[in-house]
């Protein structure tokens, strides 16, 4: 079984010549050859490399590096700012970069209406470029709803289950009190679903059982074809290792071994348009 993470993240020391913008729970660096040696152990042959915004904003030259040096086992992702003007350019020049799988658009930082024009050009550009743009939109369904229900024609990815996840512990008492606005954009054909970080919401230890059910409504409502397993590693690495991130998924819960295949990578590899080695 072709195993694929949805989502990782790759960061050097904070330096002059990189430095960070801001703060993300983890060590003080996880290199691309950390990151690689972390998913040979794992058992997964590739991943999909999101440029951390908590470190690195727009800036997304650390993941052409790593890129650079490991082609054929990440497709790259970064942050776009629906601020700038020139934001569709942006990203068109983006998409155009050997290994760039799509874009994502924050929208969970920004406190402003749905109908924000910087949205829209974000999501028609990822029509016009014809990549996905992944979007964080915890504590922000309904006005996510909205923006993705004007431009059907862009292909769209919910980052983390749709749900606020914790960086430390404690979990929080109703971590998945979210669900129902998360099923209900399920009814847009156009958005998929990343399965990432999902372990950081369970209140017990691994596997993690407690948190099949409410992921099973999940599956049910968008289809194993529309779901990414992920860990968002490192920021969840006061939960649980990596290791125990995939083996969850891998080795446990009630999903066929059908299911499992299409969760683990097919369905990222048709959503994307990439697989590991395919760069």
């Amino acid at each position: 079984m072709l195993v694929i993470d949805s989502q990782v993240h790759a960061y050097e020391q904070n330096s002059r010549k990189r430095p960070w913008l801001g703060q993300l729970q983890g060590p003080d660096s996880v290199t691309g050859t950390e990151m690689i040696e972390a998913m040979d152990a794992a058992g997964v042959d590739g991943a999909l490399l999101v440029s951390p915004y908590n470190k690195y904003r727009y800036d997304g030259s650390y993941a052409l590096e790593v890129h650079a040096e490991y082609p054929n086992r990440f497709g790259l992702i970064k942050p776009f700012n629906p601020l700038s003007e020139s934001v569709s350019e942006e990203i068109a020049e983006w998409a155009l970069i050997p290994g760039v799988v799509g874009a994502r658009l924050m929208l969970s930082s920004y406190e402003l209406e749905p109908d924000y024009p910087g949205f829209d050009r974000v999501l028609e550009q990822g029509a016009d470029s014809n990549i996905p743009i992944n979007v964080m939109c915890s504590g922000k369904l309904d006005s996510f709803h909205k923006l993705a229900s004007r431009h059907p024609n862009t292909r769209l990815v919910v980052d983390h289950v749709g749900l606020t996840q914790p960086f430390m512990p404690p979990v929080p008492p109703n971590p998945f009190e979210d669900i129902p606005s998360v099923l209900e954009l399920a009814n847009l054909d156009n958005v998929a679903i990343k399965i990432s970080g999902a372990c950081t919401l369970s209140k017990f230890p691994f596997p993690f059982n407690d948190i099949w059910e409410p992921l099973d409504k999940v599956f049910r409502a968008f289809g194993l074809e529309r779901c990414l397993w992920g860990t968002d590693w490192t920021r969840a690495l006061e939960f649980l290792s990596y290791e125990e991130g995939v083996d969850a998924f891998v080795e446990s819960g009630p999903l066929t071994e059908t299911e499992r295949q299409l969760l683990m990578g097919q369905s990222l590899m048709k959503i994307y348009n990439w697989s590991p080695n395919s760069t």
